[in-house]
C-alpha cells in the first residue's frame, strides 16, 4: 500500500500496534481510550520528529566541560485538528513541552462531506517552524488537506501530518492535493463505508476521547 502512497510512513513499532488494538476495541472505556491515545501522541511523535537537525553546544556537566547535540533553530508547532486532535496532542507536548501550539476548527458539512473551517490561530512564526499536524483520522482526507492548504497560506512551508489510522481514500485525496508534505499513520485500513466511516476503523475518535456518544 505505502509503494502507492510514498509520502506515507506507517509506523510498525509493537508498542503502537498494541496501543492501536486497545483503542479499536469497543470495549475500551473512555478514560483508558484517552490515556492511550496520549501515549500514542507521544510514541509517534518520536518517528515524526526522528530527522530534526541538530546542532553542538558547550555546556558544563557536574565534571566537565563538553559539547553536546541539542536541536536547532525554530522548532517545532503541534496543530491539532478540533476536536478529535487535541487528544493526541497531550502526548506529544509530553515529548517535547516547549513546542507551540496552533489549533485549526474542522467540522464536516453532514450533507456535502466537505470541510468547513470555524476557528484558526496560529504562532505568528509559523513560517519559521515545522508544523505537525495533528488528527487521528484521515477519513475522506478533505479535512486534513483543507488544514493544510490552510498552513501554507498563512506562510508555514514545513508542514507533516500525523493519524492514528488512514482510509485509502483519504490517503488518495491528502497525497495528490499536498504530494508534498509528509504523513505519518500507524495503519492503512480497508475502506470507507457509506457514511464515511473507517473499517474497521475504532468508531468516532472524538466521541470515544469525550464520552459525547
Amino acid at each position: 500500500m505505502t509503494d502507492r502512497f510514498p509520502t506515507v510512513t506507517v509506523i510498525h513499532h509493537p508498542l503502537v500496534q498494541h496501543k492501536l488494538t486497545l483503542l479499536r476495541d469497543k470495549a475500551t472505556s473512555t478514560a483508558a481510550f484517552r490515556q492511550i491515545a496520549r501515549e500514542m501522541g507521544l510514541l509517534m511523535c518520536y518517528e515524526v520528529t526522528r530527522d530534526l537537525p541538530l546542532h553542538d553546544v558547550d555546556i558544563e556537566t557536574p565534571l566537565e566541560r563538553t559539547r553536546a547535540p541539542q536541536l536547532a533553530g525554530k522548532k517545532l508547532c503541534f496543530v491539532p485538528i478540533l476536536r478529535a486532535g487535541n487528544g493526541i496532542l497531550d502526548g506529544m507536548l509530553d515529548a517535547v513541552p516547549g513546542a507551540r501550539v496552533g489549533h485549526i476548527g474542522l467540522y464536516r458539512d453532514p450533507k456535502t462531506l466537505a470541510p468547513v473551517q470555524y476557528y484558526l490561530k496560529l504562532p505568528e512564526d509559523i513560517r519559521d517552524r515545522l508544523a505537525i499536524v495533528v488528527d487521528p483520522m484521515l477519513a475522506t482526507g478533505h479535512s486534513a488537506a483543507a488544514a493544510v492548504s490552510l498552513l501554507k497560506q498563512a506562510g508555514a512551508s514545513q508542514i507533516r501530518l500525523v493519524c492514528l489510522i488512514a482510509a485509502p481514500e483519504g490517503l488518495a485525496v491528502f497525497t495528490a492535493e499536498h504530494p508534498d508534505v509528509p504523513l505519518f499513520t500507524a495503519a492503512i485500513d480497508r475502506c470507507l463505508d457509506e457514511h464515511s466511516y473507517i473499517r474497521p476503523g475504532l468508531g468516532d475518535a472524538g466521541d470515544r476521547l469525550y464520552g459525547t456518544k
